[in-house]
């Protein structure tokens, strides 16, 4: 028995990002997608560059320590993201999610840090085969939210672990027995956020070649609003035979997909060594502005910059694609009735027109009204504020004003990932949303206020206020809600002394203030506070 793997893979920026941040590669024994964050810090980097660094996997049939082979790639892939943070201090904040599977033809090793995965459809069933690194899976397996209150929680992206260049990364990592007919999907959660998981089995199992599979998820995240970058591998385990006639129909081109097709990573490009090896042609495969999928034949031109999927509906037709009716000209003598044919189809033509332009015109109201309803958390000057409507311009009118001003949350106080969040706007679903996003930015400036009083000499001042603690909050990457602490700008503390006034919430801390009138940050604040700007 010999078993090889069939695959495609396909990347779209979805409809609300203006850039793709995802990487995507599929080889004949690697399989990986990597989820960009960072926003402004460029997440489209990271994910480039550990892909640009794990690809060399793909050259040789791995020896039998999968997990060792893969654990050293992630760590040497995290390493040449603090390399070049070190050479350019602005790419700090960058990292990606990694899930990849490595392939010996018996045996699959799987590796995942992040909130990307993978799935296994066998015998009809599909079964995610990695948990999310999310503050929200934490929620549900300590039983505090269930699964389907995950799916809409606020903070559903906040992640736990990531690439970043920081420390150790501590992936996880297994072995899969493999199957002839096994099916795997591996994703970003542009995918399988807006995607359900039955809808992602019943899609899996109804189509057969991985590039129409791969076609049809992408246009049912699409359909669901492509909040997010999308990016997915199909690989199909198939059992060929010496003998078997279909063995040699399977390409085993290497393709890459998403940002690193777009902007092949740095250190790749650098590496002759790989230069004429599969994974180092694959990273000169091109595709067009919203993303391609390969390597089938037939498709290269239907995933274009209008994010077609092939033939329009409508247009297959018993004359095939584009080919339209058969041509009737000079079949038929001229006869005088046809001037007045000719006019009556003007006149339709005319009054579908005038349809046409009634229906955009009431279409453009609602589509107004519909944004009234949308809320976004920006800037306003050097504060934070929460804006009613979308971040867009439409003939010169803004499509948002803001609705609520904080002065006293101000940028010069969150982390420096914080404020590239809030200056790129945070969307959020509903007006409660954003309230509950201001109120954790306004956790991180008491945090951080905190941490920079504790830093300060003490000077004994007349009166002191105590300042209550953030709660601690892990990375937030750069599509969800801000991660922060859950304290609302309303609440306020009591003064230690009696006579001293009550600070409204992240007030500027008094110039005097001295470290023992305030609860000592305890070790996981101080943890979290180093990642607070210096002042």
């Amino acid at each position: 028995m010999t078993l090889v793997l069939r695959f495609a893979a396909g990347s779209h920026k979805g409809l609300i990002r203006e850039g793709n941040e995802d990487s995507g590669y599929a080889g004949p024994r690697l399989l990986a997608v990597a989820d960009g964050m960072g926003g402004a810090a460029a997440g489209e980097v990271a994910s480039s560059e550990v892909l640009g660094s794990i690809v060399r996997l793909d050259e040789d049939v791995p020896g039998a320590d999968l997990l060792t082979l893969l654990g050293d790639a992630v760590q040497g892939a995290n390493d040449r993201l603090r390399q070049m943070v070190e050479e350019d201090p602005q790419l700090e904040g960058m990292g990606c999610t990694l899930t990849a599977m490595l392939w010996t033809g018996q045996r699959m090793g799987l590796v995942h840090v992040g909130d990307s995965r993978a799935y296994l459809l066998r015998d009809g069933a599909l079964v995610q085969i990695t948990q999310d690194h999310t503050w929200v899976q934490r929620l549900v397996d300590e039983g505090r939210i269930t699964p389907e209150e995950a799916e809409t929680h606020p903070q559903r992206s906040l992640l736990m672990r990531a690439l970043d260049g920081r420390g150790q990364v501590e992936p996880d990592l297994s072995i899969r027995e493999v199957r002839a007919g096994d099916r795997y999907l591996i994703c970003s959660d542009g995918l399988s956020g807006p995607v359900s998981h039955q809808t992602l089995q019943d899609t899996l199992g109804s189509y057969y070649a991985p590039e129409q599979t791969v076609q049809e998820l992408i246009q049912l995240a699409l359909r669901g609003g492509g909040p997010d970058n999308i990016t997915c591998i199909v690989a199909d385990v198939i059992d060929v035979g010496a003998t078997d006639t279909m063995s040699g129909q399977f390409n085993d081109v290497p393709v890459v997909v998403g940002a690193v097709a777009d902007a092949p990573p740095s250190s790749a490009a650098a590496d002759r060594s790989i230069a004429d090896t599969p994974a180092g042609r694959a990273a000169g495969l091109g595709r067009g502005p919203q993303g391609a999928f390969g390597p089938a034949e037939g498709y290269e031109e239907g995933y274009g910059a209008q994010g077609g999927f092939g033939p329009a509906e409508g247009y297959e037709g018993e004359y095939g694609y584009g080919s339209g009716e058969p041509s009737v000209y000079g079949t038929e003598d001229f006869d005088e009735g046809r001037p007045r044919k000719r006019k009556r189809k003007g006149l339709t033509i005319s009054l579908a027109a005038l349809v046409t332009l009634g229906l955009l015109g009431g279409a453009g109201w609602f589509g107004y009204q519909w944004t009234q309803d949308q809320y976004y958390v920006g800037t306003q000057e050097d504060h934070v504020a929460i804006y009613q409507g979308i971040n867009q311009n439409l003939a010169g009118l803004s499509l948002s004003s803001v609705h609520s001003s904080y002065s006293k949350i101000q940028l010069k106080w969150l982390p420096e990932d914080q404020q590239a969040h809030v200056k790129k706007t945070i969307s959020v679903g509903s007006m409660k949303d954003a309230q509950s996003t201001v109120n954790e930015l306004d956790g991180w400036v008491q945090l951080c206020q905190r941490a920079a009083r504790a830093n300060t000499p003490a000077t004994p001042p007349a009166t002191q206020a105590v300042y209550l603690a953030a709660t601690p909050t892990p990375t937030e990457k750069n599509r969800g809600p801000a991660a922060a602490p859950t304290t609302s700008p309303s609440t306020a503390p009591t003064p230690t002394a009696p006579v001293a006034p009550t600070p409204a919430p992240n007030a500027t801390p008094p110039a005097g203030a001295a470290q023992g009138d305030q609860a000592p940050l305890s070790e996981e604040e101080l943890s979290r506070a180093n990642s607070c700007p210096k002042q």
